[in-house]
């Protein structure tokens, strides 16, 4: 009985005077974290595809700048990189924490993804590339039509695994004042005094996420493997 009333203290009752109860604050929560992971996701794939292409680069010129911001970025905490960009970097132009959180966890992001796309392509055996060309294919159609398909097949789990490690990064954006699902949980924390049912509510949600994630990107990994 005693574990009942305390879910409803933590979820079913108003946490203030006409406020939300702790099940609308989460779901709120939630909405913020996903959208978040969502677009700091397209951002890393977009700054990942173009620094794993510098990398490849013969040009020096092109090659260090895409190692530098590898290096920095996976060298630094990323709840550093996430209160530099917020209170340092734009904290004259008034950005709002959701847009802050989508660069700063996009940037970080995009360091990783960059090195799965560029070991995903160098994976592909060279011999594939040098047919396409003796073939007369220019350099663009081979890479599109012979070896990203290909590439795609041995990148996809680390991607995957990129997301889920990103949705849970995600937690830290409570540090400058987001309300993502995370800094949820602690303000049901902080006004019922019960931390039981908020946190472990939280990481439920979390694992529901994170599980049909991860099984919606292994059977699609599956229909790729079949499709050879």
């Amino acid at each position: 009985m005693e574990f009942l009333n305390s879910i409803h203290l933590a979820l079913g009752s108003p946490l203030w005077e006409d406020g939300p109860n702790g099940l609308l604050l989460l779901l709120n929560g939630l909405k913020v974290t996903v959208v978040v992971a969502f677009f700091s996701v397209i951002l890393g794939l977009v700054l990942g595809t173009l620094t794993a292409l510098l990398r490849m680069s013969q040009s020096k010129i092109l090659n260090i700048p895409g190692k530098i911001y590898i290096e920095i970025v996976r060298g630094t905490p990323v709840m550093v990189q996430l209160l530099i960009i917020y209170f340092i970097i734009f904290r004259s132009y008034n950005l709002n924490q959701t847009t802050a959180g989508i660069i700063a966890f996009g940037i970080n992001s995009g360091a990783y993804i960059a090195e799965i796309i560029r070991a995903g392509i160098q994976a592909v055996d060279k011999g594939q590339m040098e047919a396409a060309r003796s073939l007369g294919m220019p350099l663009s159609l081979s890479m599109r039509e012979i070896i990203l398909p290909q590439a795609v097949k041995k990148i996809l789990p680390a991607l995957g695994n990129e997301f889920v490690v990103l949705l849970k990064e995600t937690a830290i954006l409570g540090f400058i004042g987001g309300n993502d699902l995370m800094r949820a949980g602690n303000k049901i924390r902080s006004v019922t005094y019960e931390a039981t049912i908020p946190l472990f509510a939280v990481a439920i949600i979390y694992f529901i996420l994170t599980y049909f994630i991860s099984l919606g990107i292994s059977r699609f990994e599956r229909r790729l493997s079949s499709s050879d």
